[in-house]
């Protein structure tokens, strides 16, 4: 459920017209629902009240310091991937000592960072990124909190381009390369092995794969008990899906069931890591109509939000539901694709829509909350959007829109 209705043919983020948000403030425009992203959350913590768990948003779904800071407030860990996310999670009010640090790639600097900050658990993904934690903590004199990242080679069943828990993976490490490694672990005295990390993909719509996961890391956590490893906590990761078309993702009640049935049974706490489920619904993108156009029988709808403000539909073959933003007679629609104006025939937003829109009009784009701006660029010198936090009636602006010469103030001509 999210806050982006239609009345009286038009739609409003929670009590605001889109429209009167995209007149005022330019398009292309994030707009995001303060009341979905709590409810998002509070949906969450109800799924696992059942068990001992930690809530860790996943700062690269959306890193604005106001959805951060919102995520802190309502009591949430976050889960980062970088020392800039979490740089950005100290920024915005958010708890080291709730966060934990994944990622394939951690250099010695972003470890040393992580530490010294307290961090919450490192979650390593190789033999190699150990003995860095190893070196970086001997060095610091501080015994660094790990777990070890698991690949248990089970099947998301999602996009191919997120799907992170299969073998051929660049994600985790093998279950019996990861008991021998946790042996070691165990014994090294700049170590304290809190846990066990899994993450398998995102956008599940079914909870089967996360339960196969589960049924994979259970018994690994057991093994390590009878060896004398005490583990503290498993995270499970994300991977909950949305509806972006006519996807029917179970609820977070429905999904958690089966894993917090297990649970019950275990000494340990459950992480989880979700994003996309928190913020996707909890935003649009609206962009403005510059032009139709037709190419023979093909129809454009030609708007100022291109791949460079949402590149999920280049780069993954997304769909994502666009609406416009005031109702239209139905006999006006057509079949057409929403296209941008950058330089790339993969920009767009949409293909094959049946929209009714004229020139001036403003189009949303659904589910644009996650990895919409996080992921945005400022290709074909295209500035970054504004953001705007709207609260029933009151609207804030959570990042104004970039400014042209701030494009290239970090660049010089040399003599």
């Amino acid at each position: 459920m999210d806050y982006f209705n239609f009345k009286d043919g038009n739609l409003y983020a929670e009590d605001v017209k889109v429209e009167d948000l995209a007149k005022k403030y330019g398009t292309p425009l994030y707009i995001y629902s303060k009341a979905t992203l709590e409810r998002h959350y509070r949906a969450f913590e109800h799924a696992l009240n059942r068990i001992p768990h930690l809530v860790c948003y996943s700062v690269k779904s959306n890193s604005n310091l106001a959805v951060l800071n919102l995520m802190a407030k309502l009591g949430a860990g976050f889960d980062v991937v970088s020392e800039g996310e979490l740089r950005r999670v100290i920024a915005a009010g958010g708890d080291p000592k709730k966060t934990v640090f994944s990622g394939v790639g951690k250099t010695d600097d972003e470890l040393e960072f992580a530490l010294v900050n307290g961090i919450r658990c490192i979650n390593a993904e190789s033999s190699a990124e150990v003995e860095a934690i190893k070196r970086v903590a001997k060095r610091l004199g501080l015994k660094a909190p790990v777990a070890l990242r698991i690949n248990p080679d089970v099947d998301a069943r999602t996009l191919p381009a997120i799907s992170t828990g299969l073998k051929n993976n660049k994600f985790g490490i093998a279950t019996d390369e990861a008991y021998e490694l946790y042996l070691e672990m165990n014994k090294d005295p700049n170590l304290n092995v809190q846990g066990i990390d899994c993450h398998i993909g995102s956008q599940m719509t079914s909870s089967v794969p996360i339960l196969e996961a589960a049924d994979v890391i259970i018994p690994f956590y057991e093994k390590l008990l009878k060896a004398g490893i005490k583990i503290g906590h498993i995270d499970l990761g994300g991977g909950l899906g949305v509806t972006y078309d006519n996807e029917l993702p179970p609820s977070p009640d429905d999904f958690f069931d089966g894993i917090c049935e297990r649970f019950k049974k275990l000494d340990c706490e459950l992480y989880i890591e979700p994003g996309r489920a928190m913020v996707a619904n909890a935003g649009i993108l609206a962009a403005k109509v510059i032009y139709k156009k037709r190419n023979g029988e093909k129809r454009f709808l030609v708007t100022d939000g291109a791949m460079n403000d949402l590149i999920r539909p280049a780069l993954y073959n997304a769909h994502m539901t666009i609406v416009n933003a005031k109702v239209r007679p139905q006999d006006e629609e057509n079949c057409c694709d929403v296209v941008g104006p950058i330089c790339e025939s993969d920009d767009f937003l949409g293909k094959d829509r049946i929209l009714a829109a004229e020139q001036g009009d403003i189009l949303a784009v659904r589910g644009a909350g996650a990895y919409g701006s996080s992921m945005s660029s400022n290709y074909n010198s295209r500035r970054l959007s504004c953001e705007l936090l709207v609260d029933g009636d009151k609207v804030s602006v959570i990042r104004r829109r970039q400014k042209f010469e701030e494009m290239w103030e970090l660049e010089n001509i040399p003599e």
